[in-house]
Parts: C-alpha cells; structure tokens; sequence
C-alpha cells in the first residue's frame, strides 16, 4: 500500500509539472483560418493575369500559355480593340485540369499569366473551378502594388 501511495504522491507532481511546462511554451500549431501560414517561395497557386500600369490588359491572346499547357487547361478566344490591339476575348483556365506546373508562366512573352500563392479555392460545383478572365485579371485599381518583378513594364509597340 505504501509503494501505491507512494506512486501517486511522485506521479501528480511529474504530471502537474509536464502540464505547467507545456503551458507556457510557444504553441506549435497555428489558428488557421485565421492566421494563414506563409507558402513557400516556389509554391503555385491559383493563376492570375496581370495589367499594365495604365490598367490594360497584359495578355494579348498569342496562345502560348495555351499551347505549352501539358494538361491542355486552357481556353482562350482573341479579338482586337479599336485600336488594333490584341486582347483575350475569352481566357478560361480550368483548375481541375490544371497540374500546376508553371509552364504557362514561363511560356507567356507578355508577362500577363503567373501563378500566385493562394491556396484557398475549393468549391462545391466543378464548374467554379473554370475561371475566367474575370475571376482571374487582377482587379484594377490595384488596392496594393504587383509582387511581380515585371522585365517590361510597358506593352511593345505593333508587335501582334
């Protein structure tokens, strides 16, 4: 009976004292939804098309992002402005086809298509994961400046 009692008396202050340990500690999970953590530099996510700084269109339909697509996840239509300026008419992008490779990215000679980090776009209908060119142009006026480091931050003159 003794060793039990004894037993107890050394197992609740090794317990209360692991308790109060991990208590103070720096927790190791993060409130998520709330506290989103940081992706990795390399990480890509959800497309976006970018603008110019005067808020045109950096895609001028020329269908490489399209024709280096592995899983063939995109759709575009072209047409000119008044101007004679090409634009993407139509620019769908399915998600669920998608593989993420960045080819489309590195394919695009305008810089208007990248691959961004968000993460957070599920749904419950498969047809809200073909985007289109407005779930994917960057909203203009731009509420913060582009991450993008573009080469060229004005469009080439008659070029297409």
């Amino acid at each position: 009976m003794w060793k039990a009692l004894k037993q107890v008396f050394v197992a609740i202050p090794i317990g209360l004292f692991t308790t109060l340990k991990n208590f103070i500690r720096k927790p190791v999970t993060i409130a998520y939804p709330k506290v989103k953590p940081p992706m990795y530099p390399r990480y890509r996510g959800l497309h976006f098309l970018e603008r110019y700084e005067d808020g045109t269109e950096r895609c001028v339909c020329c269908g490489l992002c399209a024709a280096n697509c592995p899983a063939d996840a995109i759709y575009m239509e072209g047409a000119e402005t008044e101007k004679g300026e090409r634009y993407a008419k139509v620019y769908e992008i399915n998600e669920i086809r998608c593989i993420f490779c960045g080819y489309c990215e590195e394919a695009c000679p305008e810089e208007a298509i990248f691959l961004g980090k968000e993460y957070e776009f599920a749904a419950d209908d498969r047809d809200k994961f073909i985007y289109t060119k407005d779930d994917l142009l960057v909203p203009w006026p731009r509420k913060k400046p582009s991450e993008v480091e573009f080469k060229r931050k004005t469009r080439r003159p008659d070029v297409y």
